[in-house]
Parts: C-alpha cells; sequence; structure tokens
C-alpha cells in the first residue's frame, strides 16, 4: 500500500485466499452464488477476490461513493448472501443492515461491528490449504443503466480452472509485456473494472501492486520513482492534474522506469495526451472497452501520434459499423459501433437489455458512435446514449432526472453532460420551472441551491448536478420525446467532437 506501506506476500496472498474459500464454503456458498464486497481500497481486497474465484463465487465490488438506497439496491440486486465490508466503511454499512435482510452473514474488517462479525476471526478458524471443489469465479461489476438503475455485468469463465488464461493475462503479457519483474501501480478506487482486474492480473503473472489509497499527482510521481514502477494505469483526469503541477514538482522525480502507461475509462483531449507523451515518453497505451468486455481496442504511443485521437485497432473481436438501420457503412462514416466475435456476456436480471445491446448478426455494442478509417483505426464521436463521463466515471443521468421531476418547484426537467476541461464532462441540470419567477434574478441562485442540495440528499455527489440552468421550456415533440441532443448542442459548441 503506497500510503501505509502495508504489504502482502504471495505467501499470505495464497493462504489467505485459501481461508476465504473454505470460509465461503462453511457459510453454504456454492459456487455461482454471490457475494457483494464494500471496502476502501484496503490491503486484504485481493484475498478476498481471489477467494471468491477459488471457490467459483461471482463478486460485485461496490463504489464506496453510494448513498444507502443506492448501496442497499445492488446488495439486493446481485442476490448477495454475504456483505464484506470494513471499518472504514462502518457508517454506511450499518445504515445498510435494515435494507438487506437476504444476506446470510455480515463481515467486517479491522474489527466487528453491530450486525457485523469479525472477518479477521472467521477467517483464522479456517484451514490456509484449498478447498476441494475450486473452480473459477469472477467478478460482476455494476454499470449504470438507461432505466436510471445501475446493471450488474456478469461475463461467465471461459474455463473452470482457477488458473486458466483469459484475454487480459494475453495482453498483458504478450503486449504491455508484463511479467513477474514488473511493478504495477494502481492510483485508482479497486472497486472500477480496470485497476482491479488490471491489479489481479498483475499478481496473476507474478509482479509487485502497489496501491495507492487514493490519488494525489506529485503523490503518483513520487511512488513512480520509489518503487520503479514499470506498468500503470490512468484516466485522463489524472494527466490533467499532474500536468497543473508546479514545474518544479514536475521534474523533482525520475520516471524511467516506467514501460507501460495505460489510460482509458474516458476520452482523453488530443492536447492533454499529447503532452503527457512529451513528458513521459512513447510509454502511452490507451484502449477502448467496456465493464462488458465483449471487444477491445488498442493503441500505442506511436500509432496514435500518427492518428491523433484514435482510440485504436481492434484486439478482441472485430470492428463493425452500423447506421441506424443496422447496414454496415463505409470507412469514416460514423455510426454505432459493434464488436463481432468478442466475448458475450449478460446483465443480470435483464434479459431485455442483454438482447438489445446484440443486434440480428449477434453482434454486441456499448452504444458508443464512432468510425473507422482505412487502416483499421477506431474514432469515438459521440456518448453511448446519453451517458456522461466524469473524471472517468460512467453516469447515466436519468437518476438524476427521476429525482428532480419529483421537486415540486420543477416542471420538467433534462441532466446533461457538458465541457468540463478537468474532468472531460461535468453534470448539468436544465430546468423548467413551475413558476419562472422563481428563477429571475437573485431567486435564480436560490433555487440552483436548493436544487442541487434535494438531489444530494438522495444520490451519491458524482451523479448530482454541479449546475442547473433555467428555461422557459424544454425542446420537446408533441408526443413528449425529449431533444436532449438540442441542448448538448448548445453546450458543445465550438468543439470538434461531442466528447472531449
Amino acid at each position: 500500500m503506497a500510503g501505509s506501506g502495508h504489504t502482502l506476500t504471495y505467501r499470505e496472498l495464497e493462504e489467505r485466499s485459501n481461508r476465504v474459500a473454505h470460509l465461503l464454503r462453511k457459510l453454504g456458498l456454492k459456487a455461482g452464488d454471490h457475494i457483494a464486497i464494500l471496502l476502501e481500497n484496503h490491503p486484504r481486497f485481493f484475498e478476498i477476490c481471489f477467494g471468491a474465484h477459488r471457490a467459483g463465487i461471482i463478486y460485485t465490488a461496490m463504489s464506496t461513493r453510494l448513498t444507502v438506497g443506492e448501496a442497499a439496491y445492488i446488495v439486493e440486486n446481485c442476490e448477495a448472501r454475504v456483505l464484506i465490508t470494513s471499518q472504514a466503511m462502518q457508517a454506511l454499512a450499518q445504515e445498510l443492515v435494515p435494507h438487506t435482510a437476504r444476506l446470510q452473514a455480515r463481515l467486517m474488517l479491522d474489527g466487528p461491528a453491530p450486525g457485523f462479525g469479525g472477518f479477521e476471526a472467521a477467517l483464522a478458524a479456517c484451514p490456509s490449504t484449498p478447498i476441494a471443489d475450486e473452480t473459477a469465479g469472477g467478478d460482476m461489476l455494476y454499470s449504470s443503466g438507461t432505466t436510471g438503475r445501475p446493471k450488474g455485468v456478469f461475463v461467465p469463465p471461459e474455463f473452470a480452472a482457477i488458473d486458466a488464461p483469459n484475454p487480459l493475462i494475453s495482453i498483458c503479457e504478450k503486449l504491455y509485456g508484463m511479467d513477474a519483474s514488473s511493478v504495477y501501480l494502481s492510483p485508482a478506487p479497486l472497486y472500477h473494472a480496470a485497476p482491479l482486474r488490471f491489479s489481479m492480473t498483475a499478481m496473476r503473472l507474478g509482479g509487485t501492486c502497489v496501491v495507492m489509497e487514493y490519488f494525489d499527482a506529485e503523490d503518483f510521481l513520487r511512488q513512480v520513482e520509489k518503487h520503479q514502477v514499470t506498468h500503470t494505469q490512468l484516466v485522463p483526469t489524472m494527466f490533467v492534474r499532474m500536468l497543473k503541477l508546479p514545474p518544479a514538482a514536475r521534474t523533482r522525480y525520475k520516471l524511467s522506469s516506467l514501460k507501460i502507461a495505460i489510460h482509458a475509462a474516458a476520452p482523453c483531449p488530443i492536447p492533454v495526451k499529447a503532452q503527457i507523451i512529451d513528458w513521459w515518453g512513447p510509454v502511452v497505451w490507451e484502449y477502448y472497452a467496456g465493464t462488458e468486455g465483449n471487444g477491445m481496442t488498442m493503441v500505442n504511443s506511436v500509432d496514435w501520434l500518427a492518428h491523433p485521437g484514435t482510440v485504436g485497432r481492434a484486439v478482441i473481436g472485430k470492428l463493425r459499423i452500423c447506421d441506424e438501420q443496422g447496414r454496415l457503412v463505409a470507412n469514416g462514416t460514423p455510426g454505432t459501433i459493434y464488436f463481432a466475435e468478442g466475448r458475450p456476456f449478460r446483465y443480470h436480471n435483464d434479459a431485455e437489455k442483454t438482447a438489445d445491446s446484440a443486434n440480428a448478426q449477434g453482434w454486441t455494442t456499448l452504444g458508443d458512435v464512432g468510425y473507422v478509417d482505412d487502416e483499421g483505426f477506431l474514432f469515438l464521436t459521440d456518448r453511448k446514449a446519453h451517458m456522461i463521463i466524469s473524471g472517468g466515471v460512467n453516469i447515466y443521468p436519468q437518476e438524476a432526472e427521476n429525482l428532480l421531476i419529483t421537486h415540486p418547484k420543477v416542471l420538467d426537467c433534462a441532466v446533461i453532460g457538458v465541457p468540463n476541461e478537468e474532468f472531460g464532462e461535468e453534470v448539468k441540470a436544465v430546468v423548467q420551472p413551475r413558476d419562472m419567477r422563481d428563477a429571475a434574478g437573485p431567486q435564480a441562485k436560490a433555487l440552483e441551491a436548493e436544487l442541487m442540495a434535494f438531489c444530494r440528499d438522495s444520490l451519491s455527489a458524482i451523479k448530482c448536478p454541479r449546475s442547473v440552468d433555467f428555461v422557459a421550456e424544454l425542446p420537446r415533440h408533441p408526443t413528449g420525446k425529449l431533444y436532449k441532443r438540442l441542448l448538448r448542442d448548445q453546450y458543445w459548441a465550438g468543439h470538434a467532437s461531442k466528447i472531449i
């Protein structure tokens, strides 16, 4: 752990993950059952995930920024039978107790609490040898859905063996050169797909992982030098913050050990990426993919400099760009991005959404829009449906819209993503008040503050509007359809792309 210096050896990881597998069996869980994990970047995070994996358990790592209602929904929706949390998350965890009656067990790290058994004590009573019926489990992480409720994304393991390879292992080994000599620095919350999966992959390849408890721009550079980091993964917001450091801080640390710096999760502004490559050298790699894992594109620094703005060529699945009628379009023509021959996935308990992600040919899409050039490089041009990506976090606006419309002073509303230099996008609400006099003069600021506070009472901060604009009427068709694109276009005027 980068901050505390706490270490976990491979022997400890082996023994503790075996104990976790035994504990889950002791609690009555069998292969295919679910558990939920509500943890900060904790030194025991990985033994829980690897232990679940060894027992064939599907594990859901939950955001630590959720409200009680949001967290309760995920615990119930993923059908978790066990919740594992920590003293650091105790306030939220204890509020969950009356809302998660179906749980068979609640365990807390770093000491017990009312309603929770002690994780360490339970683990100590279990053997450190493998369970007799080891079989591969996997993660089921939640990606927000257009219905406003998060959706669990499950990619079934391809093989039953717990040490069977997967596409990410192959990519990290063959393309990124990750091996037992690698030192991987993870600066992001482990409940996100990429930090969790890349960290576990680095360990499966025998490398060392250094996990930051939280991201700090200068501390990231310090950790690279201190641990002679060879591989890392970031989001564009982190690049921006490092570029804004004072020159003395930027040049204070030696980064020569860095071989591969991967970024994804959100589009990176071309000038930002160009500056990072100029600073760090041609070590920057980008990929485009989703939690769904149905396909992936990838690009290194050399190819990106020759094709600025691209997110690369397909390395998992085959790219297919289609128009609204599902027909293939010519190179250079934007359309919906599909992957053919990609990995299968499903949205938990949502057959309709799973079916909607595929076309008649069986190709699957995340809903993003882009085009492919004559050399096969993909360029993104617009966002999936109405999704907002702020600082690498996917936000679907319908939750905030569904909430705002219940406010007594709101007649109609839309929540959209607008440009933000640091985060790529930020959340904005456009509201039609019941009485325009409430949005006139000094009253406008008061109403804006009231509506933003109203959202924060029920939703995690990342989903809440950072600003509110007022209009006399929203652009709706007589049928009621909201032309959200017309709203977005007003704020994105002057930008070459609808994404930053």
